[in-house]
C-alpha cells in the first residue's frame, strides 16, 4: 500500500498522453483516505471539546457536587456523603433564561451558602427563619413567631455523658443569653445580635437568612456568626449519589501524605465501606 502510494505521488502524465486509469483511481482513493482521517481526527476533537463545555457549564451553574466533612447536620447528612447540589431552583431569576424554574428560599430549606465572612468556605445548614420572622430556642427547641416547631431530626441537649450534648445556655436558650468571650461567637455578630432582638426574639431582616445544622448540639450556625445573605446562597443539596464511612476527624487532615493514606484506605474498602443504603437518598 505504501509503495503504491509512492507511486502514485510521483507519477505524472506526459505531454499530450492521457493518464492511466489505474493512477487516477489510487490518486482519488489516497486523498478521500486522507481527508477521511482528517475529518475522523477533528470529528473526534470538536466532541471531546463539546463535552468539555458542557460539561463545565453543568458543574458551574446548574449542578455541584459536595462532601459532607462534619457532623452538623446529622442524622439527615452524614460524614462522607456526596451530593449533588442544584444550583438553578434558588438562584436568582435570570430573563434569559425564562424557562428554568426559580422559587424564593423557603423555612425548612437545606441550602449550601458561602459562610458570612469567609467566601472561600462552604457550609450546609437548613433554613430556620426568612426574613420577618421571630426566633428563639429553649431547651434546644425552636420557636418560631410564637410556634413551638416539631423536629423529630433535630438533635437537642441531653444527659447522655457525652459533653458536646449537654445543656448549653447560649446555645440551646438563644438568644435570652447574651454571648460570653470564650464562646465560638465571632466578634462581628457579638456586637450586632442585639440590635436584632426584640423582646425574647430574633427578628431576621430583610434579605437575611437564619440557618441551623440539624445536629443542633455541634453545630456552629447562625447563633454564632449572624445571618445568611441571600448572595452567599449557591443552592440545594438533592440527593446523596456516594456515600462511605469516613472518620470524623479527617477533615482535619490536610496533609498530602494523609490524603493519600486515605485514598488507598477508599480504593481498598470500597464495596465494605461504602454506605449502599445512602446511594441515591433524596435529602429533605
Amino acid at each position: 500500500m505504501t509503495k503504491v502510494a509512492d507511486q502514485n505521488a510521483t507519477v505524472k502524465p506526459e505531454a499530450g498522453a492521457k493518464p492511466e486509469a489505474g493512477a487516477t483511481a489510487g490518486n482519488t482513493m489516497a486523498a478521500n483516505a486522507t481527508n477521511q482521517q482528517n475529518e475522523t481526527m477533528l470529528e473526534a476533537l470538536a466532541s471531546i471539546c463539546s463535552v468539555l463545555v458542557i460539561g463545565l457549564f453543568v458543574i458551574t451553574f446548574i449542578f455541584q457536587n459536595f462532601e459532607i466533612p462534619s457532623s452538623s447536620m446529622e442524622k439527615t447528612l452524614l460524614i462522607g456523603d456526596h451530593v449533588f447540589v442544584d444550583r438553578v431552583t434558588l438562584a436568582p431569576p435570570t430573563s434569559w433564561a425564562p424557562f428554568v424554574h426559580y422559587r424564593d428560599v423557603r423555612r425548612g430549606d437545606i441550602i449550601v451558602f458561602f459562610k458570612p465572612g469567609e467566601p472561600n468556605l462552604f457550609l450546609v445548614k437548613r433554613v430556620m427563619g426568612v426574613p420577618g420572622d421571630h426566633l428563639h430556642l429553649r431547651g434546644g427547641i425552636v420557636y418560631r413567631n410564637g410556634v413551638k416547631l416539631n423536629e423529630p431530626y433535630a438533635g437537642t441537649p441531653m444527659d447522655d455523658g457525652n459533653p458536646d450534648h449537654a445543656y448549653f445556655p447560649y446555645r440551646d436558650d438563644f438568644p435570652s443569653i447574651p454571648p460570653g468571650a470564650s464562646m465560638d461567637v465571632t466578634a462581628t455578630w457579638a456586637v450586632e445580635l442585639p440590635t436584632h432582638i426584640q423582646g425574647d426574639d430574633l427578628v431576621v431582616p430583610a434579605g437575611e437568612y437564619f440557618a441551623m445544622g440539624d445536629n443542633r448540639t455541634v453545630s456552629l450556625d447562625s447563633r454564632y456568626w449572624g445571618f445568611v445573605p441571600r448572595a452567599n446562597i449557591v443552592g440545594r443539596p438533592m440527593f446523596v449519589y456516594w456515600s462511605f464511612e469516613t472518620p470524623a476527624d479527617q477533615v482535619d487532615k490536610t496533609s498530602m501524605a494523609d490524603r493519600l493514606s486515605f485514598m488507598g484506605h477508599v480504593l481498598t474498602h470500597f464495596f465494605t465501606e461504602t454506605r449502599w443504603s445512602r446511594t441515591f437518598h433524596l435529602i429533605r
